[in-house]
């Protein structure tokens, strides 16, 4: 290969890479010589940057990473909305923040700046895997493109009267003990119950079996953070145990599914089965300490207790 030519003021370099002869201006022999050697490094200047686009990234993080993940589903529906885009169509070798910008957008325009957020979250980690581990990108895209503003944490907390619609909702009664569903309606009902009571996760629910429960506690083989946790459960969350031992019986899916429906049949606004973990944080606090609490729930920063913390300065009035 010939060694770079001076023109001028200038370097003139070129090189052949793949079969592909490219050249550059530079202005000394060292720039040149450092270009070279980008070159020959596998990036997407090579085979797989040149012909592979953001959709194939996606594709391929959803089947090698994702699929690691309890978040599977979600992140597989979000990475083939994402294929669909024009930012799919993009080569990886040509986008740049400009792309991911536009991207955020027209999101923007779609779904809320929470939902962005966390959907720029995941398109972050796609970029930064193709760049550390499959060597298609010298760089993120994602780097310098502003994420959206983070909206005011959530404080919804579920009063008895919207506890007692849900259920009635669900044909079930809220006080009800001793009695086995027998519809998957009563069963979310009874999920719904025990989430106020331990302030467990939907997907942690669902996934308890009979084996997890040893007397008044609940074993969480995995959870959000991928580490096993134990649960103490309170009187009346074993009260809900006995009445579905075999476990709740539903998937993640079916939960969200026939909760929605059920808040909308009751009339219920602004409500999310998560809030659940709001409301049961907030009651547990009253009667734990804090540090045993944290790990109750699973939260290594006890900072973040704070998040699902949600009594009012009211009603910690009155207790003074």
């Amino acid at each position: 290969m010939a060694a770079p030519r001076k023109l001028g003021a200038k370097w003139i370099h070129r090189v052949q890479v793949d079969g592909k002869r490219v050249s550059g201006t530079f202005d000394t022999k060292a720039a040149a010589l450092a270009w070279e050697a980008e070159q020959r490094v596998t990036t997407p200047k090579g085979k797989a940057g040149l012909t592979k686009t953001c959709a194939d990234a996606f594709e391929k993080y959803e089947l090698e990473v994702s699929k690691t993940k309890r978040g599977y589903r979600w992140e597989a529906l979000r990475l083939a909305a994402m294929a669909e885009t024009d930012l799919g169509k993009v080569k990886m070798a040509d986008v740049s923040t400009t792309h991911v910008a536009a991207w955020r957008d027209q999101r923007l325009r779609q779904v809320a700046p929470g939902s962005v957020t966390r959907e720029m979250n995941l398109l972050s980690h796609v970029f930064s895997v193709a760049r550390k581990e499959w060597k298609w990108i010298t760089e993120s895209p994602t780097t310098d493109v502003a994420r959206p503003k983070s909206p005011p944490a959530r404080n919804r907390l579920i009063s008895q009267k919207e506890i007692e619609a849900i259920c009635v909702a669900l044909s079930w009664r809220h006080d009800i003990v001793g009695v086995a569903p027998t519809t998957k309606q009563q069963r979310i009902a009874l999920a719904f119950l025990f989430a106020i009571e331990t302030a467990m996760r939907a997907g942690e629910i669902c996934s308890l079996q009979a084996a997890d429960v040893t007397g008044r506690v609940a074993r969480l083989h995995m959870t959000k953070n991928g580490l096993p946790r134990d649960v103490p459960l309170t009187a009346r969350a074993l009260e809900i145990w006995e009445m579905v031992p075999e476990g709740f019986g539903v998937t993640s899916a079916t939960l969200d599914a026939m909760f929605r429906k059920a808040k909308e049949k009751a009339g219920i606004e602004g409500m999310t089965f998560h809030d659940t973990r709001h409301e049961a944080i907030t009651r547990l606090a009253k009667k734990l300490h804090v540090l045993d609490l944290a790990r109750m729930v699973g939260h290594s920063d006890i900072r973040q207790l704070q998040t699902y913390y949600n009594e009012t300065a009211a009603d910690i009035a009155a207790r003074l």
